[in-house]
């Protein structure tokens, strides 16, 4: 049999996110791995993640996968997470190599299993989740860490996990076209308890609520790519599937309404829903918000084809910071073009304007405002390109302070 499993190899299910299915014995048989391997030096990027891919299966076989599948009749999978950009939450084209690279390598050299949609229906046949994430390690132009992990989601525990890092050459932060649409910074609880799950030892319990949400990831996955491909009208019914299911209540979600409401020329509902982005923000403590501006200007800059409602965005923060009765310091950033002093400067000056927004809106937010810059000292993206790239470098954050 096991011979037989091992001609079969990969089978791809159509569709660009996948999971894996890995033979696999009664529900906990394969024991914890050795110790990941964390990578002391850093790789080119595609080197780092064969590197990370090879050490987590290389666990999982070593852990007592092989021993086991002579007795096995079936198979049972692994669902793989779309891979996730930590700092900013994001998918980018960098992601995404990841994502297609653990198909091929795993099709290569891991040959007993097989590829299944990453989809709620996946679930029954599912034994395993790997989940995994890349972020920097020294700032915003520092090395990459790649972490893959592998979750038992009868066990609930971790079966295997491993890290490398990557030189920052050659890797492209594009956001896809939901990321890079979405008006603020998706960094969350939720986005940081995937971070943990991607990091969490071999043999410990995955994080707290975690596997608790993989249902609500895949509508989310479905959510987002069919908002990819320009069907509005299905992703903003998967995003309000979402949003009822366990763990729904993220910024990704409710990112999604927004911005589908908004494509489809709702406008009312698309404010209504960027009034619930902003109160999850403010609760949270932190809202990272893409008001854009012109070059060296603090005036908005805006796509005339399809502008962004700043002007709501605005009277939805005022409003939720007035009805909150909270403190805010506004925080302005700068992409990292130009010198230190004219950024700090620009930076300023931006927060200034928006601190002058809300009290327009909200004359009560006038002495519960302070406004900051901070240049491009917290850039996420760090590439100065002023694009779509770096856009969230350009961010202005709204952080609840005491008052």
């Amino acid at each position: 049999m096991l011979k037989s499993l091992h001609r079969q190899g990969w089978r791809v299910a159509g569709g660009a996110m996948v999971a894996v299915a890995v033979a696999v014995g009664l529900a906990g048989c394969a024991q914890p791995g050795p110790a990941p391997r964390v990578d002391a030096g850093e790789q080119e990027f595609n080197a780092a993640i064969d590197a990370v891919i090879d050490s987590v299966f290389a666990q999982l076989q070593q852990g007592g996968l092989q021993g086991v599948l002579s007795r096995l009749e079936g198979k049972r999978g692994v669902i793989v997470e779309p891979v996730l950009e930590a700092g900013s939450g994001n998918q980018t084209a960098a992601t995404q190599a990841i994502d297609a690279r653990i198909a091929r390598r795993v099709a290569e050299k891991f040959q007993q299993v097989e590829l299944l949609p990453f989809q709620s229906g996946s679930l029954p046949k599912a034994q395993y989740l790997l989940t995994g994430t890349m972020g920097r390690t020294a700032g915003a132009t520092g090395p990459w860490r790649i972490d893959l992990a592998l979750s038992d989601l009868k066990t609930r525990t971790v079966a295997a996990q491993a890290t490398s890092r990557a030189r920052p050459q050659g890797v492209d932060p594009t956001p896809t076209a939901y990321y890079r649409d979405s008006p603020v910074l998706l960094r969350d609880a939720a986005v940081g308890r995937t971070e943990e799950a991607s990091r969490t030892a071999a043999g410990q319990l995955a994080p707290a609520g975690y596997l608790d949400r993989v249902a609500t990831s895949a509508l989310l996955a479905d959510a987002t790519a069919a908002y990819n491909a320009e069907r509005f009208e299905q992703a903003l019914a998967l995003y309000k599937q979402a949003l009822a299911a366990p763990g729904g209540e993220q910024l990704r979600v409710y990112s999604g309404i927004y911005l589908t409401n908004w494509r489809l020329g709702r406008m009312a509902d698309a404010e209504a829903a960027f009034g619930n982005i902003v109160a999850a923000g403010l609760a949270a403590r932190n809202l990272g918000v893409k008001f854009l501006f012109r070059p060296g200007g603090t005036d908005f800059f805006a796509d005339p084809k399809s502008p962004p409602p700043y002007d709501a965005w605005v009277r939805q923060i005022a409003r939720q910071a007035a009805s909150s009765k909270v403190c805010l310091n506004v925080v302005g950033h700068t992409s990292k073009s130009g010198s230190e002093q004219y950024n700090d400067q620009l930076s300023q000056r931006r927060a200034q304007f928006l601190k002058q927004r809300l009290e327009s809106e909200s004359g009560e937010l006038a002495s519960r405002t302070k406004a900051v810059g901070m240049g491009f000292r917290e850039n996420l993206v760090g590439s100065g390109s002023d694009d779509a790239r770096d856009a969230l470098d350009r961010r202005v954050e709204f952080k609840v302070e005491g008052c």
